[in-house]
């Protein structure tokens, strides 16, 4: 059985993530805040492990990751979809260290802590077909499109997007393929409070396809890019976003 690592499991994107592997045949190990009880509600699968903790803290990435290994022997796939949003959205004028640090710590410094320590384990497994395991990052379209009233998001998001050129350049040739989606406008919790919003611009035609996006849609192309299906593909940034990065006139 392969084994992969799911951050932000139990939120709308990372639990069709996770709930997609399992039905691939994978063992997932996530880690988050929530309690185990609770999350044992939110997915219910014998192969599904659950750990609480925090990923930004580096005793939590460990403990995750070693678990991950001594359950399952080796880490195949790791997905980092753990992300917050600001608590409060302010103007870029007015934005807090405070919030800075909150989004930085989980949505950049976390990815990139947690995808360095996964690597170097991954480097330790089998070569087969040329590939000793995948790694896809969450970013967003806010890694290119400007937001003034959350400019720590934008911020943390444009990191990620480094974060999976730097590892692709750097493990490409040891046969580990790094990848992200940009998902776009998603319906999921953290959307809830813009859904009047977006509706507005989706009906007056903000997106070539329009529909608000599912969950759903980035567990399939998160799945497409670890699966072996695009072996020749590393380093790319997968759009899931109805089109919206389309430049129209």
């Amino acid at each position: 059985m392969k084994n992969a690592i799911v951050t932000g499991c139990l939120g709308g994107i990372g639990k069709a993530i996770a709930e997609k592997f399992l039905k691939e045949g994978y063992r997932v190990f996530g880690m988050g805040r929530t309690p185990i009880e609770k999350a044992r509600e939110s997915i219910s699968h014998e192969n599904f492990v659950y750990l609480t903790g925090d990923l930004s803290v580096t005793a939590d990435r460990e403990r995750l990751i070693d678990t991950a290994v001594r359950t399952g022997g080796q880490i195949d796939v790791l997905v980092n979809v753990a992300g917050v949003a600001p608590r409060v959205r302010a103007d870029l004028l007015e934005m807090t260290e405070e919030s800075y640090d909150y989004v930085m710590d989980i949505n950049t410094k976390g990815t990139f802590f947690l995808t360095q320590a996964v690597a170097n384990r991954m480097l330790q497994n089998e070569l087969v077909n040329g590939v000793r395991g995948y790694i896809c990052n969450t970013s967003s379209l806010s890694a290119y499109a400007a937001s003034v009233n959350r400019g720590e998001y934008c911020i943390s998001k444009a990191g990620v997007s480094m974060i999976t050129k730097l590892f692709a350049t750097r493990l490409a040739e040891h046969g580990i393929p790094v990848n992200e989606t940009r998902p776009g406008i998603i319906s999921t919790p953290m959307t809830e409070t813009v859904t009047e919003k977006y509706d507005k611009l989706i009906n007056g035609g903000l997106l070539p396809i329009k529909r608000w996006g599912q969950p759903e849609d980035i567990a399939a192309a998160t799945y497409a890019l670890c699966s072996g299906a695009l072996p020749y593909v590393t380093g790319q940034s997968l759009d899931v976003d109805g089109g919206f990065h389309l430049q129209r006139l």
